[in-house]
């Protein structure tokens, strides 16, 4: 039977960062995963550059979870600037794009190389690849115990023994970092939540994060045509409170719409919400058109193709006049009365649809939802009632906005486990 301190399952951003962390502090680590290709998430991030971090990226604002404070603690202790100096004294060059986003100058394989090094360095174990078969306390009370119930003298050391592909391992700590379900050609699974509830922890339901919208093809059929259109809009979802709104670029598609903006307003959105476009952004289009109404000369289709691209233009005037018979798109302004011109730019600034669903985790870049923060101590990502048990990176319940977020979250609650775990 293989020993060790330290058991990670999952060999992507967050544990390989973890297993670094931990080895070098003189903790005895295996790392397993059973992928035979490792960290492929990292190389396909931000085109094969790697979004790796983002310079606001230890905002918990920025970051979504039934309890939005919890991810505070591990970002503050360790920030973006942390990494970037990781990054710094391997040699690896970066630059910044758009909004704080930060890239490699060269391939993401660096990023891979990176945190491959740092956990040899410490002499940790690989074991890739490998099937997990089963883990269990080898104290069986402390699994069964209640999160508010007294812990017993043999839950406060907790062991664990997982059986795998390789034979079985014991471990005084278990870290679980297994990722979502996104992306599941590149090998996701819900395996990090099944043994979340088999130590009693609960689930917030996953779904797919930063992820395209799509709509009934009927309702769609008139911007289907529009594929491959791409403007900078302002994009939220008011029903939801805690959402905010985005400026962001946004693309439509021959199924719904997608782009940074719909990504990024993807991951607050649920079945059955509106979402609210305005496609032009810092403009007071219905006192602008009131006043061109002196001029009198264009139409109103060259009204709007001056505010958007002409297809989109022509396009969403067809729609519009459809409700409106009295209106048609080579009316010139001056005939057109104030109360439809101002419904007119109301109808642009606030374009309110309702998709019927997501692209799915096949193109979600993350997974929302995941393991119930309630349950973990957000100081340290163990089990408030297992000591010893450790959940990070996005098989929990936190998830960043577009941008280098998740990662950050990825190596922020991977030290904060590393560092509890070899204390």
């Amino acid at each position: 039977m293989r020993r060790c301190d330290l058991l990670i399952v999952g060999a992507g951003a967050a544990g390989m960062f973890c297993a670094g962390v931990a080895a070098q502090r003189g903790a005895r680590v295996i790392l397993l995963d059973h992928a035979e290709r490792i960290g492929e998430k990292i190389r396909i991030s931000g085109g094969g550059r790697c979004n790796f971090t983002n310079l606001s990226a230890d905002r918990p604002e920025r970051f979504v979870s039934q309890h939005p404070k919890f991810s505070r603690h591990a970002l503050r202790a360790y920030p973006p600037a942390r990494f970037i100096a990781l990054l710094r004294a391997h040699g690896i060059t970066w630059h910044e794009k758009h909004r704080g986003q930060l890239f490699c100058d060269d391939s993401a394989e660096r990023i891979v190389s990176m945190l491959r090094r740092e956990a040899d360095v410490g002499g940790v174990e690989w074991l890739t690849p490998c099937r997990l078969e089963a883990v269990r306390c080898a104290d069986p009370s402390a699994a069964a115990r209640p999160a508010d119930g007294a812990p017993t003298e043999a839950a406060r050391h907790a062991r664990f023994v997982a059986d795998t592909a390789a034979g079985p391992i014991a471990a005084r700590h278990l870290v679980i970092a297994t990722g979502g379900l996104s992306i599941p050609k590149i090998g996701a699974t819900d395996l990090g939540y099944r043994i979340a509830r088999q130590f009693g922890h609960a689930i917030v339901e996953p779904r797919p994060g930063l992820v395209p919208l799509t709509f009934d093809a009927e309702v769609w059929r008139p911007f289907a045509e529009l594929s491959g259109l791409s403007l900078e809009v302002d994009i939220g979802v008011p029903s939801r409170r805690d959402a905010p709104v985005f400026r962001e670029d946004l693309l439509f598609t021959h199924r719904g719409l997608s782009g940074p903006a719909v990504l990024q307003a993807s991951s607050f959105w649920a079945r059955g919400d509106a979402i609210e476009i305005d496609l032009a952004p810092d403009r007071t289009l219905a006192t602008e058109w009131t006043a061109s109404r002196k001029d009198g000369r264009g139409s109103l289709a060259g009204l709007l193709a001056a505010q958007l691209p002409r297809r989109l233009a022509q396009t969403w005037l067809g729609h519009f006049v459809a409700s409106h018979p009295k209106l048609r798109p080579e009316m010139r302004v001056a005939e057109v009365g104030n109360r439809d011109l101002a419904e007119l730019a109301a109808a642009l600034e606030r374009w309110r649809i309702v998709p019927s669903g997501t692209e799915g985790y096949r193109k979600a870049e993350v997974t929302v939802g995941g393991v119930d923060v309630a349950g973990l101590d957000a100081r340290t990502m163990q089990s408030q009632h297992v000591p010893g048990l450790f959940f990070i990176g996005e098989v929990v319940d936190v998830t960043g906005w577009l941008g280098g977020y998740n990662f950050q979250w990825a190596w922020a609650s991977a030290h904060a486990a590393a560092m509890a775990a070899t204390a």
